[in-house]
């Protein structure tokens, strides 16, 4: 058996109200000038300044850039570095859900070691360590406040770049189910979906030991109860709120260290070139995938099965697995996910190319199965 390690961001701030709190935490670090990196709806909603003066009380100067797209870009990344480095920040508070934290690794990334956005996409091409990141969730599902990953769009080719390094992980995550409450159902929808992905893929991953298994199950388990109560009452179920975050939180565990599959290979095709959003591309892929996967990782599926509250009961291993193939479908569908790749204006067309780039896509290193580029395109022909 290799050598494993666990890795996941050093401290992590989490329960309703916390956000007070952890600005605490960041002022005894002994932060002057933070830097938020959010996106202009979390200014329009006033909570960029929430934030800000939450610091300010602490006596820490706030700039603020508030470009981050959807899904980031090199731009993006370029514009918040320059920002960063005319106010002379010495952290960076990433506010928001994975575009923001995705975007504040990277800006930290080249704020110390310097380059292009491009000279880290791989894996391990971090040489110092990026300038100090705490990073305060609104949403419940990327989990990228606490994990090794970072996903940057290549605007001229219409791609989405990996990069991957343990120094990426951030020094502070903040999970506060009150900065979620205003949360539309379809965004809460996409997100729990995302993070029903990250669990499923980390189960089944070739690379899974005990305790990402032990994540990964408890993160189904509290999606299959939560995810619709917080799609159908958000602002008033705290509680659904509250559990969706240590879902989410617990799946980023999961996948930080058992890694993803070709669900996400597929989904980061669909983004980059139609700027989809990647929760709702995942979630519509998701049960695709795992039909065909299920001949290599039958019993896992059944678990996935349990995990989701279905009675499998009488079930031989083959029927457990297509029973948590429906139970993922039905469970997209009963939060409102598109149903057919097609009503987003995906064309047949690019499949084929899709499917070479999905084939190149580091996430699929760790699906119980390698897939043929037959294989790959079958499964978006499914979805469409």
């Amino acid at each position: 058996m290799p050598t494993r390690s666990f890795l996941m961001t050093a401290e992590n701030i989490m329960g309703a109200g916390c956000l007070a709190d952890a600005m605490t935490v960041v002022k005894s670090r002994g932060f002057k000038h933070a830097l938020i990196v959010t996106d202009a709806p979390l200014t329009a909603l006033g909570v960029t300044e929430k934030v800000a003066a939450l610091l300010h009380e602490r006596d820490i100067e706030v700039s603020v850039f508030d470009g981050v797209q959807p899904n980031p870009t090199v731009s993006n990344v370029e514009a918040g570095l320059a920002v960063l480095q005319k106010a002379g920040a010495d952290c960076i508070i990433s506010l928001g859900g994975g575009s923001p934290h995705d975007c504040a690794k990277v800006i930290a990334v080249l704020a110390t070691n310097g380059g292009a956005v491009v000279d880290y996409r791989g894996a391990n091409k971090v040489k110092k360590t990026p300038l100090p990141l705490v990073s305060v969730n609104t949403t419940a599902g990327t989990a990228s406040e606490i994990t090794r990953f970072a996903v940057i769009t290549e605007e001229t080719r219409h791609l989405k770049m990996n990069i991957v390094d343990r120094q990426l992980a951030p020094l502070i995550s903040v999970n506060d189910p009150e900065l979620m409450r205003g949360m539309p159902p379809a965004l809460t929808a996409a997100t729990g979906m995302d993070a029903l992905t990250h669990a499923v893929e980390a189960y089944v991953s070739i690379v899974a030991t005990p305790v990402t298994d032990a994540c990964a199950l408890h993160a189904i388990k509290l999606i299959g109860q939560f995810l619709p109560r917080a799609v159908s009452n958000g602002r008033e179920n705290i509680e659904a709120r509250e559990n969706m975050t240590y879902a989410q939180l617990l799946a980023g565990m999961a996948f930080n260290n058992a890694f993803l599959g070709y669900v996400h290979a597929m989904a980061h095709q669909l983004g980059g070139q139609y700027n989809l959003p990647h929760g709702v591309c995942n979630a519509m892929l998701l049960s695709h995938v795992q039909a065909v996967n299920a001949s290599a990782c039958a019993p896992r599926l059944g678990d996935v099965a349990r995990a989701l509250g279905v009675d499998t009961t009488g079930l031989n291993t083959e029927a457990a697995a297509q029973a948590a193939v429906k139970a993922m479908h039905d469970l997209a569908r009963a939060v409102g996910i598109p149903a057919k790749l097609a009503d987003l204006g995906v064309n047949r067309e690019d499949f084929a190319m899709m499917a070479v780039n999905a084939m190149k896509d580091g996430s699929g290193a760790t699906n119980p199965r390698k897939l043929s580029q037959a294989e790959i395109e079958a499964i978006y022909e499914a979805a469409f």
